[in-house]
């Protein structure tokens, strides 16, 4: 893996907090120094800072707002020793940015830093906003443009939460694959719960290229209240 600070952003909604927290997970089992930075301002709930505690117990690390991970109601106030794995060239770090082009804002803070980046646009293709590949390139602009970046990763995690089927992992798949085509990204990984990857991967009329893309995840912050 060239790049070590991979930057996750994507529309509210598009599954990129639990996607973060899952490549965390995947890098912590190559690299020794694995750091979450929650640059979400945005969104009061579903952020990665919630999780600090259980990813401690996996050895990753979580910068987030100045006054703590569990004050839910902060002004957007960031902590400096974000800059730590930023900088540190011993770190992974993954950059969770605010799910709509304001939040991608913070990134001009640290653009300093920012070069030579991992900018993995997570699409879910069941939210309106991002249902086609028109719709989507235009998002992706509006965030690029707030942020001053462009993204050069594409990840399709089209979802309906719990009732995510085979059939909505292959939609997102043929939508994220056209834009990937038209706009000349790479298309990395179908992410989905791992029962469902398992599935697909046994189904023999799901392509190999479609299975070679599957990303399994396990879900953090939904699974108590989506049963």
């Amino acid at each position: 893996m060239e790049n070590r600070i991979h930057i996750v952003f994507g529309h509210f909604g598009s599954g990129k907090t639990e996607f973060s927290i899952n490549y965390a997970l995947y890098l912590k089992e190559q690299y020794e120094n694995v750091a979450i930075c929650d640059l979400d301002i945005i969104n009061m709930y579903f952020r990665s800072r919630e999780k600090t505690d259980f990813l401690a117990t996996q050895g990753i690390e979580v910068y987030s707002s100045s006054r703590g991970h569990q004050d839910v109601l902060d002004v957007p106030a960031l902590d400096a020793s974000i800059l730590k794995p930023i900088q540190n060239k011993d770190y992974q770090a993954i950059l969770d940015v605010g799910g709509d082009p304001k939040g991608a804002l913070i990134l001009r803070t640290y653009s300093s830093y920012l070069v030579d980046t991992d900018n993995i646009f997570v699409i879910n293709t069941n939210r309106p906003e991002t249902s086609n590949p028109d719709a989507i390139i235009a998002y992706m602009n509006q965030i690029e443009g707030m942020g001053g970046i462009k993204a050069n990763t594409l990840i399709n995690n089209t979802h309906m939460l719990k009732d995510t089927s085979m059939e909505d992992v292959l939609k997102g798949y043929s939508i994220v694959k056209e834009v990937s085509e038209r706009v000349g990204i790479e298309f990395r990984y179908n992410v989905c719960k791992r029962d469902l990857a398992e599935a697909m991967r046994s189904d023999p009329n799901v392509s190999n290229e479609v299975k070679d893309k599957l990303f399994p995840i396990d879900l953090y912050f939904r699974s108590d209240w989506m049963s």
